[in-house]
């Protein structure tokens, strides 16, 4: 039971808005591999973050906290987000190439990348722990992704790219928190994510419009990203980190049999021993200090 002073501690709260989070991520993707063929990555990411900064907006103004969002610190900002959406276009391109379970396996190597960027960029120490939690995690990109060395898989190194710049964006976030508000850091997401995908999208000269077909789906993934958040965000702020990461990681069997039912994905043996070395990993650095990934799991998320 907490006090006052002491960090809330419901995991039922928790687990709740993790469901919704499974869900959220689950649908993204799904979404996504609806439209392939219709957009390209860049349309995706800029009419994904259309929708989200006016829901963003709205969400902001109808709970009175847009003059909660600061033009300071704006330097900070465009470096977070050119991470972010770099992470963000390998994470959808790489929906499209590789089976959705491979995706997310690589994807939660994410904290992994953290430990080993930490001590350039944060100045933290390096510990054994966290040695050893990045060697269980490596050995378990290994498992899942089986790279031919003599035939690159751009699909794996797409989706093992997506981790690595959500990981630098984690830190960059971890640096943002410390004085911004978290509406500030959505609004600031959401809007220059908006500007990067546009032009990208227009640098070849051919923009797909949105279609009466499509047009539902991008909704979805817009809506979806920005409830992915909130609802990490909620979880993280009811449970500590190592009550959240152990329901993150359903999402895995949950998208492996989306894939395996409505796309023929298979599913294999060596995807779950990887991904639970993966999970080790992560849950060994956890174990030693509890206090040190919430925000990495928030935000390093597409």
């Amino acid at each position: 039971m907490s006090t006052p002073d002491s960090p809330p501690h419901r995991p039922l709260a928790a687990a709740l808005w993790m469901i919704g989070a499974i869900a959220a991520f689950s649908s993204m993707a799904v979404a996504t591999r609806q439209i392939n063929g219709a957009h390209d990555t860049f349309e995706i990411l800029a009419y994904r973050s259309m929708i989200g900064w006016a829901i963003v907006v709205a969400v902001a103004a109808a709970m009175g906290q847009l003059r909660r969002i600061r033009t300071d610190r704006l330097g900070s900002h465009v470096v977070r987000n050119v991470f972010h959406f770099s992470g963000q276009a390998l994470w959808f391109w790489a929906i499209t190439m590789i089976p959705l379970a491979q995706v997310f396996a690589l994807e939660f190597t994410s904290p992994i990348w953290v430990i080993l960027l930490s001590p350039l960029v944060l100045g933290e120490q390096l510990t054994r722990r966290k040695l050893l939690a990045a060697a269980f995690g490596f050995c378990g990109i290994l498992i899942v992704a089986r790279p031919d060395f003599g035939q690159l898989d751009l699909g794996v190194v797409a989706a093992t790219g997506a981790a690595f710049f959500f990981a630098a964006t984690t830190l960059m976030t971890k640096a943002l928190t410390k004085g911004e508000a978290i509406v500030g850091i959505l609004f600031w997401l959401t809007l220059m994510q908006a500007v990067f995908g546009s032009v990208a999208m227009l640098a070849d000269g051919q923009v797909a419009l949105p279609t009466l077909a499509t047009l539902p789906w991008l909704t979805l993934i817009g809506i979806a990203g920005v409830t992915a958040h909130l609802c990490l965000t909620s979880a993280l702020s009811l449970a500590p980190a190592s009550t959240v990461v152990p329901v993150d990681f359903a999402r895995l069997p949950v998208i492996a049999a989306i894939g395996a039912i409505f796309y023929a994905e298979p599913v294999e043996a060596t995807l779950f021993v990887g991904a639970g070395l993966i999970f080790l990993g992560i849950w060994i650095n956890l174990r030693g200090n509890v206090s040190s990934l919430p925000q990495a799991i928030s935000v390093t998320k597409p």
